[in-house]
Formats: C-alpha cells, structure tokens, sequence
C-alpha cells in the first residue's frame, strides 16, 4: 500500500507525530512518501518518485485547513484522505491525537469506509480558472460600500444581491463561511450547492439551495473597483465590473476516510458546542 503524509510544520506536535506514524506504517509494510523537503526527516520517499495516481491514501495532520491546502497544493493526488486532528474546529480532520494509532490500525484492518463529496468548479469569463471543496466566494474588497451581484441559474435571472459578497458552497463548506454568514447546515452526502449572501442591505435575501447539475453565474453590476474571488480561503484573482464567473459541479471528486466508527451529528454537535440533552418523558 502507498500511503502520503502530510503534516502542518506551524504545529509543533506535527512533525514528531508524523515521524511516530511513518514508523508505525513502515513496520506494518506501507510504503511512505512525503513531500520531497519532509521526506528524509520522516524516512519517508520522496513524493517526486512517485505517480501521483498511484498513491492509494493520504494522511494530513493539521486542520480542515490542512486539508484544503493539501487537495490544492497536490490535485494530481486524489486518494482518499484520512484527516488528523491537530487544530480546534475539525469537521473534515476529525481523528483526535488520543485516538491516532488506534484509528491507524483499524484503517489498516479495512474499518473504514470511503465518503465521496462534491466539488465546485469556477471560471470567469476573463478565463480564470480555480475549483473548491469548501466554497467560492466573492467579496467586495477594497469597495467601501456594498456591491451589486446578479445571480443566474441556468441562464435564467435569479436576483441582484446588493451586499458584500455571496458565497456558494458545497456540503462540506455548509459548516464554514457559508453558516456564519447565516447558511444552512447541509449534511456532507447531499448533492446540492448553497447561495448564501453576505450581510445583504435587504432582509428577505436569504440562502437559496440549488441542485448541482444547473450552473450558477454571478455577474458584477456596480461600477467600482473590482471584486476579490477566493476559493477554499484562497485568493487567486480579482473581478472586474460586468464580468462574471460560472460555477458548475466538478468531474472531480473530494473523498474522505470515515472510520466506521465516525457520527457526523455527534462531530457537528462538538463542534458547534450544541448543548441541547435527551430528556425522558414521564406519561
């Protein structure tokens, strides 16, 4: 089995726990590869002497951000990942440090099972290109006022948000930006997207659900400075007024280990510091 690790060198933890991992794999006859600067200080081989296509699971130790940086930093790699969790709000990297060589074994003993997610993809009609696990968003940036942003579906008009940016999110991003911004929760199997707009001037523009089979275009109306495109919490490229950007669903898919033991709501209800309890109900 060909497994990549990957870890977060801000984590101080990281790089010893990676070590302890690669020992502990390469003991049960995996072979490692890491990213080629990494690799001799994990005894791992080098990520340039293998085909990307051939590497069957990735490990990351860090955060969701981890993660995110790791399916851009590394797209011809698009095994399945099995997030460690090194930072605080982890829905994506949600195996605890105290559960780490447990979940190791388990997952070499095949209990795991393999979810497939969603992806965005973008591109403007300055052809500009990029794609998102979590969400693509466009803010108004250096506009000291709100923007103008029409919303098609499919070709068809939807409506002109007025307000500093939208997001459009998949599943997996339903619990970042999009729900601080005021958007609906979306369990990760789902195959939708989300419109949530951000701090818009009129109350009743509320996030709207889509199916993911109809291409939303976004178009910039107002006639300022242009508007910042960001994907995943990256920011690749500006928009200028009257151009847009289409979103499509991706032939591309974003796929994470669950361990058969995983509860997405008991994650969810962690995360979120929900704090609501079963009560017994008398007759």
């Amino acid at each position: 089995m060909n497994i990549a690790i990957f870890y977060n060198p801000s984590k101080d933890e990281a790089k010893d726990l990676a070590k302890g991992i690669c020992q502990f794999l390469s003991e049960k006859g995996v072979h490692i590869f890491a990213e080629d600067d990494q690799s001799d200080g994990l005894k791992a081989r080098g990520l340039s002497t293998c085909d990307p296509k051939k590497i069957q699971f990735a490990i990351c130790l860090g955060g969701d951000g981890s993660i995110l940086r790791l399916i851009h930093r590394h797209p011809d790699i698009q095994a399945p990942i099995l997030g460690i969790n090194l930072g605080s709000l982890g829905f994506l990297a949600d195996t605890p440090l105290s559960e780490v060589y447990p979940t190791l074994q388990d997952f070499l003993d095949g209990k795991y099972r393999i979810q497939e997610r969603i992806v965005m993809d973008g591109v403007t009609s300055a052809n500009d290109e990029c794609f998102a696990v979590n969400e693509l968003v466009i803010h108004r940036a250096r506009n000291p006022s709100l923007i103008d942003l029409a919303i098609y579906v499919d070709g068809d008009y939807l409506n002109t948000f007025s307000a500093d940016g939208v997001i459009v999110s998949t599943p997996t991003g339903s619990t970042a930006y999009s729900l601080a911004a005021g958007g609906p929760i979306l369990t990760p199997e789902l195959d939708v997207f989300v419109i949530t707009p951000i701090s818009a001037h009129t109350i009743s523009n509320r996030p709207i659900v889509l199916m993911p089979k109809q291409e939303v275009r976004i178009e910039y109306m107002s006639k300022h400075d242009p508007v910042e495109i960001s994907y995943d919490g990256f920011t690749n490229f500006m928009l200028s007024p009257q151009e847009s950007i289409s979103i499509k669903r991706s032939e591309r898919k974003f796929r994470l280990v669950n361990m058969f033991d995983h509860d997405y709501f008991a994650t969810l209800r962690t995360k979120l510091g929900w704090t609501g309890k079963l009560k017994n109900m008398r007759l």
